[in-house]
């Protein structure tokens, strides 16, 4: 891959990232859909899978797709950001460094959420969010595999 071809894509990516942070932003911090309601007092949990389970165990009461949308929508909104930021930061420590990464901005929202009132600090939340950015660095090996393969180091 040429230099102006990475330039592009970098430049690219850049762009996608700042748009993919402002619908984060948005749907953790102000929409009303996802319960991103100012409360009169903080929550929290630090006690790892007891949302994943009680959300398990009463799927029923409370919907399956509510269900989903916690465990899965928790894993698939930091997919973009493990898969972005492997454009973005190449080298030996990839993997660790872009799953790191996912962690602090993940560990950004829940704090923010915890001291704005606007949801909880969970620590389910880190770690599903956290599953979700390893994900997307998977998903970015993956297809950098293919593209190798396909067109060769020198190509696209």
């Amino acid at each position: 891959m040429n230099i102006d071809m990475k330039r592009k894509i970098r430049v690219v990516t850049i762009v996608l990232m700042l748009i993919y942070m402002m619908v984060l932003a948005y749907v953790c911090f102000f929409s009303e859909r996802y319960g991103r309601v100012v409360s009169d007092t903080h929550h929290y949990n630090l006690q790892p899978f007891r949302e994943i389970s009680r959300f398990y165990i009463y799927r029923k009461l409370i919907g399956v797709k509510a269900f989903i949308i916690n465990l899965f929508g928790n894993i698939l909104a930091f997919v973009p950001f493990g898969f972005m930021v492997s454009i973005l930061w190449q080298g030996r420590h990839q993997v660790i460094d872009a799953v790191f990464c996912t962690f602090l901005l993940s560990l950004v929202v829940e704090v923010i959420q915890f001291v704005f009132k606007v949801g909880s600090f969970d620590v389910d939340d880190l770690i599903l969010n956290t599953c979700g950015g390893f994900l997307g660095v998977i998903i970015y090996q993956t297809v950098n595999v293919i593209r190798r393969k396909i067109f060769g180091k020198a190509g696209l």
